[in-house]
């Protein structure tokens, strides 16, 4: 990549969208929490958007516009580090994330809270589809923080999508072994927010002219 050749405009856009996408997941998990008038310990961010939930359109709404953030993010990603040939499979890691997310969002649960009684099919589809993103946010930077090592003016970025990587698998780690403890939901938000975060910060170098590397 050459860091002295502007960033098209289309490029800039879908790192706008990059970093519009998990803000707006965000500000819905903490909306829809205060909402709830549930602690952020007690309610997962699913639970949400479940179909007894007090405004679930507020985190469907997150589920969404982070999944398309991440579809454009992914391809602009692409095309600043050369191309199909040459950006190697982190920008499509990104989007298959990006679609899982709005599987997730459409997938409702059935309940605010978990619970031990039957469960619709949809609630089933949502836990492995959530569970396939989950990896991909620990997956896909790692796989990014390896191509840009190398690249001038974005290497810099590579240690802070490692460590959210690890720190999120650590703590995506707890948070299945113990989901029902009251504060599986706090572990969950940070182990969300962690490689977003990271991810966003790569998002952010999207809209900025190469030679500000």
């Amino acid at each position: 990549m050459d860091q002295r050749r502007p960033l098209s405009p289309a490029v800039r856009a879908c790192g706008l969208a990059g970093v519009a996408g998990p803000v707006a997941f965000t500000v819905a998990w903490v909306v829809g929490t205060l909402r709830q008038h549930a602690a952020a310990v007690t309610v997962q961010i699913s639970g949400l958007a479940a179909e007894d939930a007090r405004d679930p359109w507020i985190m469907i709404t997150g589920f969404l516009l982070l999944g398309a953030g991440a579809i454009g993010f992914g391809a602009g990603l692409r095309l600043a580090l050369g191309g199909a040939s040459q950006a190697g499979p982190a920008p499509v890691m990104i989007q298959v994330a990006g679609l899982l997310a709005i599987a997730a969002g459409l997938l409702r649960r059935d309940h605010v809270l978990l619970t031990s009684g039957p469960e619709s099919w949809h609630n089933h589809a949502h836990d492995v589809v959530s569970a396939a993103c989950y990896l991909l946010l620990i997956t896909a930077p790692l796989v990014l923080a390896r191509r840009i090592r190398q690249e001038p003016g974005w290497r810099g970025l590579a240690p802070a999508l490692l460590a959210a990587a690890a720190a999120s698998a650590v703590l995506l780690v707890l948070f299945y072994a113990a989901p029902h403890e009251r504060w599986d939901g706090l572990v969950q938000r940070v182990a969300v927010t962690l490689p977003l975060a990271a991810l966003v910060a790569v998002a952010i170098r999207l809209t900025r002219p190469a030679s500000a590397g």
